[in-house]
């Protein structure tokens, strides 16, 4: 399937954005614009669901990840420079990053993992039958967020399939890559919807950086947005000062 993008910047560098479950490319606005102060050409896809890519007959991680690869390939003249996810899309990101080989990989709170027990149950029926919050809700749920991030996250709701929860039936695609193809940095959220200190553990066991920016929530970028890019931002200028890439193309992060 064929997905939309939002493309946006015309630097030497190229960063592809996957958002998360309910949202879609509307919600990395701020982060879109500093990455193009950085050089960057920007891809931020709507997955299959969500914004304003087609709606499919059912939903997985493999077909999300398939969808974004047959999208983005005719886009690119290369492997991308950075690979960035949020939640599910950090899932995604990590089974496009296995095909498409990025320079580097970036993990928001991402989907690697899932609770089990009626708790997993409880938080599938939860997005699935939860009616979509109102404004004062969401303000209220997350009071650290912009006016216009509410604004962004109450229309990306309305245009939001909410049949993609079926996309997580079966949860044991939920795991952290078994192999690195790129440098990697998790970015968790000081309350980690997803990843517990175990499941942390186990990804700096496999050589991923991990990452906690203090005092956000699940959707990271917005609760501190500048605490977050400064992460990032911080983390690509230690790649591109590291010996083994003298020449790595984020030396100008």
């Amino acid at each position: 399937m064929r997905l939309a993008v939002q493309e946006s910047g015309t630097g030497t560098k190229t960063a592809v954005l996957i958002h998360g479950i309910m949202s879609d490319s509307r919600a990395w606005h701020r982060v879109t614009a500093e990455l193009e102060q950085h050089d960057f050409r920007v891809l931020a896809v709507d997955l299959a669901g969500h914004g304003r890519s087609p709606r499919a007959r059912s939903y997985s991680p493999t077909a999300w990840a398939n969808d974004v690869v047959e999208t983005l390939e005719p886009l690119l003249d290369g492997p991308p420079d950075v690979v960035m996810g949020h939640s599910l899309g950090g899932l995604v990101a990590s089974l496009i990053a296995d095909r498409m080989a990025p320079r580097a990989a970036i993990y928001i709170d991402p989907a690697f993992s899932f609770p089990a027990g009626i708790k997993g149950w409880a938080f599938k029926a939860f997005f699935a039958i939860a009616p979509r919050p109102r404004r004062s809700a969401l303000v209220r749920m997350n009071p650290k967020w912009s006016a216009l991030d509410v604004d962004i996250e109450l229309a990306t709701l309305r245009d939001w399939d909410k049949r993609t929860i079926l996309g997580f039936l079966d949860t044991k695609p939920l795991v952290p890559p078994m192999r690195l193809v790129a440098p990697s940095l998790v970015v968790l959220a000081e309350k980690s919807l997803l990843i517990t200190e175990r499941v942390a553990a186990q990804m700096r066991g496999r050589g991923m950086t991990v990452e906690t920016v203090q005092g956000t929530g699940h959707t990271v970028f917005r609760d501190d947005h500048t605490g977050f890019m400064d992460t990032v931002v911080g983390w690509l200028r230690g790649l591109a000062a590291t010996p083994a890439d003298p020449s790595s193309a984020l030396a100008a992060a």
